[in-house]
């Protein structure tokens, strides 16, 4: 029988715990109700009285065409990012899953670029990939401008989302790597008793019981791709969000609006849209991804 402790007065609880509750008051309920009031009303960028101004910030994101482009490259780089680092890191996990020798350094190859902070990766990649030095230079002398990320923002917002793959390929394949092993081995060697070949064994055994990991890789992913630190610095680092926008997403934009163009009000406004979009995100993935996966 299990022994439970119990405080004779009430305070002592309370005292163990409020060090935990005044950080979540002082940085989460505290900077969210700020937000929420900022939101409806009129922030002075220099202080002073604000105005109540109801969902005129929420009309002035709406009705702007940079604001619907900065939404449309957060989808674009929110589902296109993650889902290329899920399907890398799934190949490498399986790649390494096999007792070979050799795997131990390369599983610890793989996940060394997790360890490198997002604007690091991004400054490296610029040069790495710069049109002028890089190894795009080569094909930009024999094919002008085939590659120039500082001219045209579909080859700017590729070479972020190339970054971000490049990272978090790491991060997914941590957690497939761990979920491969706990697959019992027996089905594995039934399976090529059987006959079936490494990819058949793959497709057919391993990645059915890797459902409930790629399911949390999945929303995990995409809820980076849009608010993650990552994103926000490898954008920053690398572009600016350029060129013309092609590369501003939205959680780049909240930042910028607030802290460039003081739009305090505007900028908490485009908050509140960006995690009601990821709130319905969610949603989706729970609600019709999930029937698809099995605990058991």
């Amino acid at each position: 029988m299990e022994k439970r402790a119990v405080f004779k007065s009430w305070w002592l609880p309370v005292v163990f715990a409020l060090p935990q509750l005044l950080l979540i008051l002082f940085f989460f309920y505290w900077p969210v109700a700020a937000v929420v009031n900022w939101a409806f009303t009129l922030e002075p960028p220099f202080g002073g009285p604000a105005e109540f101004v109801g969902l005129a910030n929420f009309q002035e994101a709406f009705s702007d065409p940079f604001y619907w482009n900065s939404v449309m490259v957060s989808l674009i780089f929110a589902t296109v990012g993650p889902l290329f680092a899920i399907s890398i890191g799934l190949v490498l996990a399986i790649a390494v899953d096999r007792q070979l020798p050799g795997s131990g350094f390369f599983r610890f190859l793989y996940i060394l670029p997790y360890a490198i902070a997002g604007p690091a990766a991004g400054m490296a990649f610029r040069f790495i990939l710069s049109p002028e030095r890089g190894l795009a230079a080569t094909l930009n002398a024999a094919w002008p401008d085939i590659w120039n990320p500082a001219k045209y923002g579909e080859h700017a917002l590729a070479l972020v989302i190339i970054i971000f793959i490049w990272k978090w390929s790491g991060y997914t394949f941590i957690f497939l790597l761990a979920g491969l092993q706990s697959v019992p081995r027996a089905l594995g060697e039934a399976a090529a008793m059987d006959g079936a070949g490494p990819f058949r064994r793959a497709i057919d055994v391993q990645v059915p019981l890797l459902a409930p990991t790629l399911f949390f890789l999945l929303v995990t992913m995409m809820t980076e791709g849009f608010v993650g630190a990552d994103t926000f610095g490898i954008v920053h680092a690398v572009t600016e969000g350029g060129p013309n926008h092609g590369t501003e997403v939205m959680v780049y934009r909240i930042v910028d609006e607030a802290f460039k163009g003081l739009n305090y009000s505007g900028a908490s406004a485009q908050s509140i849209i960006l995690i009601g979009l990821i709130m319905i995100f969610t949603f989706i993935q729970f609600r019709f991804v999930e029937k698809r996966v099995h605990y058991k």
